[in-house]
């Protein structure tokens, strides 16, 4: 009888996780979330949460092309997965146990950043790759990367890159040079430990190589589709 009790209780729990996960995806075709788990840890524990949302136009195609070249070279032509970048992930984590790579795109972590939380290794993998899928087949390309824009955690506290810009450039993000840019989206790996202001020496690497992957990429027709 108990039994029965916790399998009737787990069933309807996960009906209802999935009725308002699809809302919540639908909801997520037109509007950013009100607050993700990420920016909601944030304010409870005093980091502060400084975000302002906005529209996609308004973001510049510098940022998007920055973050692009950083995260996901291959968003556009992917469906959710870089199944290569995930193949050597697993082999060099299999060679360095102490020094772990990721091979999260920009979709993955935008479903992680939306429905999901940081850490919990691979409890979090299979929700993940769920919501991928989903707002892979629910949502534009322009769409993921406008929410992901607008969520991604770019300094203590400091979510989106309008806030971004205006903490570390005193400007909109439509006015960020090309090198602004780039020093911001070299935070995202871990933007509480890799800092654009003060600037740390990881940014610092980064921004020349980003740079350059900028340059390779801006003639691409399938990226110019997107960032435009």
């Amino acid at each position: 009888m108990v039994v029965k009790k916790i399998a009737t209780f787990l069933k309807n729990g996960f009906f209802i996780v999935y009725i308002f996960s699809f809302f919540y995806l639908v909801y997520g075709i037109v509007f950013n979330p009100p607050i993700t788990l990420t920016q909601l840890g944030s304010l409870v524990t005093a980091k502060g949460l400084h975000r302002d949302y906005i529209s996609y136009s308004n973001m510049g195609s510098n940022i998007k092309l920055a973050v692009i070249a950083s995260e996901d070279q291959l968003f556009p032509d992917h469906d959710g997965f870089d199944i290569k970048a995930i193949k050597l992930a697993i082999k060099y984590n299999k060679r360095h146990p102490n020094k772990v790579h990721g091979a999260s795109t920009i979709s993955q972590q935008t479903a992680k950043n939306i429905f999901l939380f940081q850490g919990g290794g691979f409890i979090r993998k299979a929700p993940e790759m769920f919501f991928t899928f989903s707002i892979e087949q629910l949502w534009t390309k322009r769409t993921i990367l406008e929410r992901y824009l607008n969520i991604a955690e770019m300094g203590s506290g400091i979510f989106g890159v309008q806030a971004a810009a205006k903490k570390y450039f005193n400007k909109d993000a439509s006015a960020l040079t090309r090198g602004e840019a780039a020093q911001i989206a070299a935070c995202l790996p871990n933007p509480k430990k890799y800092t654009v202001k003060p600037l740390s020496s990881y940014v610092a690497n980064r921004y020349d190589d980003i740079m350059r992957q900028m340059n390779n990429l801006e003639g691409d027709v399938d990226v110019q589709e997107i960032i435009k």
